[in-house]
């Protein structure tokens, strides 16, 4: 008799709900989750992927508001705010598709092709009680697959995650480091799992093509960040920083282009330009040679200190539309212990050579660090005033209190909330570390100063 072959396990990748007060699709992709996915499906084994936030579900129907560059408003519907934030005066909302049309593609999958292991990811902290109503959604419908939490909220969050989320293991890091071990002890197949997580080139492009559309692409070219800002944990999530070389860059940007007609792209990266001449520039190049006319947006910030007069050439001629500078605080003292990212003369010199490169004042804007621990409107106001003045735009980052950070200490002393005790705390719509004496009224004022 011939040997039967076993088939390869079957895994579900979901991408949770948001529960919010806002939330927008600002160029939001379950990058991590979706090259997983790639991975396991260049590997072998079968794949199916839900995303719960999908502005195109079958069901939405034809209404969907679409911006040019891709971006657009999440499905949401009203739901009880979490437990100590009933009495805050904003509406708390599940964004993402309705509950029975999960349900139902869940029952199809599980008719079709059960899983045998289900694979959920995370982004902010502080939308932890999202990712817990997917899991149990997923433990109801599928109450014997064993499923594994990973993402942001896993990685920084990790105690919190393994108490509440329901998962029943959580991962933090790198999936890609533990994909291999995690599904040999929950599916006992074995794999060689062709890829080497120190090269970034050797990693398969990321399962896009399992959005129900891909209205824009998230690139990265690089992980890591060179920095430690005390307000971020970036060098915690990824501490060393890597990159890709530009030709693998690319031909991902090709091929997304040629097969799938994606127009506009969105950098993921924390240190684009770092390094420039050896990575991001040859990429501009081969672009801009290439006349594929694309739209690029840089979502995550720019150094300002690496914004040249070649490098503002060369971003305008491949077609960057939507700038995004790291400023954070016009506060250019010695005394500033939060970064030391950027010099006034610098600041200036990137807004003069984003302009003298073609780059009109709405395409360019300064992300501002607005909410940290006693910080005051007054700085907040004069930073939006001085962004303004150099005519270009202001853009407010509400800052979220986050662990493993050097500010999170502080954070925890000054903000009103219990921040240890639940993520949701931490959420940047209610301001945690401001002064209770600042008004909602007030930082409505901001923000139309800001515009």
């Amino acid at each position: 008799m011939t040997e039967k072959k076993s088939i390869p396990p079957h895994i579900l990748c979901v991408n949770p709900w948001i529960h919010d007060f806002a939330a927008f699709d600002f160029w939001a992709k379950p990058l991590g989750l979706l090259q997983l996915a790639s991975i396991m499906r260049k590997n072998g084994l079968r794949v199916s992927f839900i995303d719960c936030v999908d502005r195109f579900h079958p069901n939405a129907g034809s209404k969907i508001k679409i911006l040019p560059d891709g971006r657009g408003p999440f499905r949401k519907k009203e739901i009880q705010p979490p437990k100590g934030l009933e009495n805050v005066g904003r509406r708390f909302s599940r964004y993402g598709i309705e509950p029975e049309w999960f349900i139902h593609d869940l029952k199809k999958i599980g008719r079709i092709n059960k899983p045998d292991l289900i694979f959920v990811t995370s982004f902010m902290t502080y939308w932890a009680s999202g990712v817990k109503e997917t899991i149990s959604i997923l433990k109801k419908v599928f109450p014997d697959i064993p499923l594994v939490l990973g993402g942001i909220y896993a990685t920084l969050c990790t105690d919190h995650a393994v108490k509440e989320s329901m998962a029943d293991e959580v991962v933090p890091g790198n999936g890609e480091n533990i994909l291999k071990k995690i599904i040999k002890k929950y599916t006992d197949f074995d794999s060689p799992f062709s890829f080497n997580p120190d090269n970034l080139d050797s990693l398969p492009m990321p399962a896009l093509d399992l959005l129900s559309r891909i209205p824009y692409a998230p690139i990265l070219t690089s992980r890591g960040c060179p920095f430690s800002c005390a307000y971020c944990a970036s060098s915690f999530i990824e501490p060393a920083l890597r990159r890709r070389s530009p030709e693998s860059v690319f031909r991902e940007i090709q091929y997304w282009h040629y097969n799938f007609k994606v127009k506009n792209f969105a950098f993921y990266d924390d240190a684009l330009l770092i390094n420039e001449k050896d990575y991001a520039f040859p990429l501009f190049e081969k672009i801009i040679v290439s006349k594929m006319n694309l739209s690029f947006h840089t979502p995550n910030a720019l150094n300002i200190r690496e914004i040249t007069k070649e490098a503002a050439y060369l971003m305008f001629k491949a077609g960057f539309k939507t700038i995004r500078l790291g400023l954070e605080t016009t506060d250019f003292s010695e005394k500033r212990k939060n970064d030391n990212k950027v010099k006034k003369n610098e600041f200036i010199n990137a807004v003069t050579q984003l302009k003298n490169a073609g780059f009109n004042s709405n395409q360019i804007g300064a992300y501002l660090l607005c909410g940290l621990p006693g910080q005051t409107l007054e700085e907040v106001e004069n930073s939006v005033l001085i962004v303004k003045n150099t005519g270009i735009q202001p853009v407010l980052a509400y800052y979220t209190p986050i662990p493993h950070t050097q500010m999170w200490e502080k954070a925890k002393k000054m903000s009103r909330f219990n921040l240890e005790k639940d993520p949701v705390f931490t959420n940047n719509a209610l301001f945690p570390c401001f002064d209770e004496k600042i008004t909602i009224n007030s930082i409505s004022q901001l923000k139309k100063l800001a515009g």
